[in-house]
């Protein structure tokens, strides 16, 4: 499949009931954890997350049924592999703010990448200390939290340059050994200004 096919856009206005079934936490990291290791059985994914092969069997069934997850080879016949459909998933926050209760699931989605956040930040300070990771990936890696001024257009052109330079050193780095899988979180929230005194009384 093409890297250009591998992306999946949502429409709240048809895919409702896709998106509702991502907020579970469990099938959200069952979805991660295909993108990222690669095709598995419910239960070696029961083993990676502590859940048990018929709960994990039963979500995949249900990520299947909204056609992110799908059947993959099989190393043999006692047990169905999995895989992921796409490498990423997306939609259109204004629709989903349009669309009836998209609010509620864009702020679960949200909350559940917080998590998963928190739990990459583990893994990667983990990593690090074990030696599992080089001391060359000491100085480039890393957490940011910068507050520019931006206007909507500016904010919607840096996540444009954001992405396109993101595909263009994935595409550069692919058959390079050194390379190891990135966690890239990113985050783009406008804030309004805080009332003042002076502004409630004027």
């Amino acid at each position: 499949m093409d890297s250009e096919d591998r992306g999946r856009v949502l429409d709240p206005a048809q895919d409702g009931a896709a998106l509702k079934a991502l907020t579970h936490p469990l099938r959200l990291t069952l979805l991660g954890l295909l993108r990222q290791h690669g095709p598995a059985t419910a239960s070696e994914l029961a083993v990676r997350t502590g859940e048990s092969s018929a709960s994990t069997s039963y979500h995949l069934r249900v990520l299947a049924k909204y056609a992110f997850v799908a059947e993959a080879d099989h190393r043999d016949s006692r047990e169905r592999r999995w895989k992921s459909v796409h490498d990423v998933t997306s939609w259109s926050n204004e629709a989903m703010h349009a669309s009836p209760g998209g609010s509620v699931i864009l702020s679960v989605l949200h909350r559940r990448q917080i998590e998963h956040l928190q739990q990459s930040l583990d893994r990667h300070e983990a990593d690090l200390d074990s030696g599992r990771l080089g001391e060359e990936w000491q100085e480039p890696s890393g957490v940011s939290d910068l507050m520019p001024r931006l206007t909507p257009e500016s904010l919607a052109e840096l996540w444009e340059v954001f992405r396109a330079k993101t595909a263009e050193l994935t595409a550069r780095d692919a058959e390079d050994p050194r390379a190891e899988q990135v966690v890239l979180f990113t985050a783009g929230l406008p804030l309004a200004p805080e009332a003042t005194d002076a502004g409630e009384g004027s």
